[in-house]
């Protein structure tokens, strides 16, 4: 995951540690002791220490944008990202507590999360402070996955002790309420179907009305994939929101898509309003632009990740988790 950003990382600390100059003068150098990893709240980046020669500077964040924009991170994050690092390194000198790749690397650790971070979701805060139920609608595209990750967070929300009640409102494609029911079978939870071809907005009514009538935690409605070209599915997908007022609107995007799940995050996020994201197939990501852009382009947060095929296989997104997973040199289990 990632290979790209890795590997031309690696050349560009190389470079970082070749042009370094010191205007001080050089303690001997202890070339047997491996410096130890900064703290969490260690002042790698400074007033003091060793500095980066300015006219290479400028060269080196060139590569980076490169880099970035070759795992699919979005130009205007890719910017933003090199502009932060510009300016925290510009001037600034690297503590000799650190080798210069760790002064870096800590620069660069610093300008991605930033980028990144945005005010999150805690969903079990909600449920557990909510009146009943909670409603969450899903949208996306086709191919994403969102069948499989509606059940997989109806697992999830079991076994937290919530009760779940999923809506088969993608009634378009017979498939998907028979891929429900067989999930429906497996992990417990309460489905509400009607036959394939019928309103999608009645299943989603139904559904909220059905956990209301029982004291249900949370109904998760399921909507047909849908191109965000596709005007008529749009108009339904508005229709779905309009009749069954869900509290939280998750667009699932695939982590594979680049940069073209952040368009499409996009033209939902205009047609309905949504709250969250919650991206696919993660472990399989070659390059990992979409997660890296994708909440600070709509300023929506990621709030769950899919790293598997199993049930439990869907974790909440945790930024510096992903930041690790980014910047490791060794590819990291999910």
């Amino acid at each position: 995951m990632f290979k790209s950003l890795r590997d031309k990382l690696a050349n560009w600390r190389k470079k970082a540690e070749a042009e370094v100059e010191s205007e001080e003068e050089a303690a001997p150098p202890a070339a047997a002791t491996k410096r130890a990893p900064p703290g969490p709240s260690a002042k790698v980046i400074g007033d003091s220490g060793r500095k980066l020669k300015e006219q290479k500077l400028e060269e080196i964040l060139y590569d980076l944008e490169i880099a970035l924009l070759e795992s699919d991170v979005a130009f205007p994050v890719a910017k933003e990202i090199v502009d932060t690092l510009a300016e925290d390194l510009q001037g600034k000198r690297v503590s000799r507590e650190v080798s210069v790749e760790q002064g870096v690397e800590a620069a660069l650790r610093d300008a991605i999360t930033k980028a990144m971070t945005v005010p999150t979701i805690d969903l079990f805060e909600i449920i557990k402070g909510h009146p009943k139920p909670v409603i969450i609608m899903f949208v996306g595209v086709n191919g994403t996955g969102k069948t499989t990750t509606i059940a997989k967070l109806a697992y999830h929300i079991q076994k937290r002790g919530y009760t779940a009640v999923v809506a088969a409102a993608d009634t378009f494609r017979a498939g998907a309420i028979e891929q429900l029911e067989k999930h429906a079978e497996a992990i417990g939870f309460k489905l509400i179907k009607h036959e394939a071809g019928s309103d999608p907005a009645a299943v989603a009514y139904d559904a909220v009305e059905h956990a209301r009538a029982r004291k249900r935690d949370v109904v998760l409605i399921d909507t047909a994939g849908r191109m965000q070209t596709n005007t008529n599915l749009m108009d339904q997908m508005k229709k779905i929101k309009r009749v069954a007022e869900p509290d939280l609107v998750f667009y699932i995007g695939d982590a594979l898509a680049g940069n073209d799940a952040i368009e499409q995050a996009k033209q939902f996020n205009e047609a309905v309003g949504l709250d969250g994201i919650v991206l696919t197939k993660i472990d399989a990501d070659a390059k990992g632009g979409a997660a890296l852009s994708i909440a600070h382009t709509i300023g929506k947060p990621v709030v769950f990740v899919s790293v598997g095929q199993g049930y439990g296989d869907i974790r909440r997104f945790n930024v510096s988790w992903m930041v690790d997973r980014l910047l490791s040199a060794e590819e990291k289990e999910a």
